[in-house]
């Protein structure tokens, strides 16, 4: 039986924000996700995922998202060697770019200008934001297939903590402009084919990877409306 690299399982929780994890049987356990939102701070939390609740302060944190997904791409065009990899990296880097460029387009007509880099809002999601920084640096100095299994793996995760965030978005902010609306219902479709397509290819890799040659028969589940 194969067993996982070390850093393979790391960078599966990396791009990924915190989740309770219900312990039956402790007294002290927190309780399982809920299905109502809680909003505390500006900061709603829905199902272990959390989103802001002002608009500028999500907006921020997808264009953020969105500029992780490019630069991960171009590292896939530089430091893979499996071409399926580098293609699943070039689509990637369109994807996000549109989906970024209608993004700051609604923010420029809001009169928004958008942060780069938000500024962390609770301790949680200052480690997310520091993880997702430790794994670009990651990627950034390893090559072929370490950096396949990294990637993809991150990107599942990834992929998973922005559809988290959607879903909290769409359910805390009923009336959000039906321009945001859009925007959000939009990722909600895309994003879990892009997990979706990662996930599959993070089950072919083999080898030195230490990942299985046909991977599962279907992926674990993501985020849920």
């Amino acid at each position: 039986m194969k067993h996982p690299l070390p850093g393979l399982v790391l960078a599966a929780s990396l791009f990924a924000q915190s989740a309770p994890l219900a312990q039956s049987g402790m007294p002290d356990s927190p309780p399982p996700p809920q299905d109502t939102v809680s909003v505390q701070k500006g900061m709603a939390t829905y199902r272990g995922y959390t989103a802001p609740t002002d608009e500028k302060a999500l907006l921020d944190r997808l264009h953020h998202a969105n500029q992780q997904e490019i630069k991960a791409g171009q590292l896939a065009q530089q430091r893979s060697q499996n071409p399926d990899v580098k293609a699943f990296g070039a689509i990637m880097m369109k994807a996000h770019t549109a989906l970024d460029q209608k993004l700051t387009s609604y923010a420029r007509s809001k009169g928004l200008k958008l942060a780069d880099t938000p500024k962390a809002m609770n301790d949680a999601e200052e480690t997310a934001q520091a993880t997702a920084k430790a794994t670009l640096d990651q990627l950034e100095v390893i090559r072929g297939a370490p950096f396949d299994s990294v990637y993809l793996s991150s990107q599942v995760a990834g992929h998973d903590s922005v559809l988290g965030m959607v879903h909290t978005a769409q359910k805390a902010m009923p009336k959000a402009s039906p321009e945001l609306a859009a925007m959000l219902m939009d990722l909600s479709k895309q994003v879990p084919a892009h997990r979706h397509q990662a996930w599959s290819m993070l089950g072919k890799l083999g080898g030195d990877t230490g990942v299985g040659g046909s991977g599962p028969a279907h992926p674990p589940p993501h985020p849920k409306p």
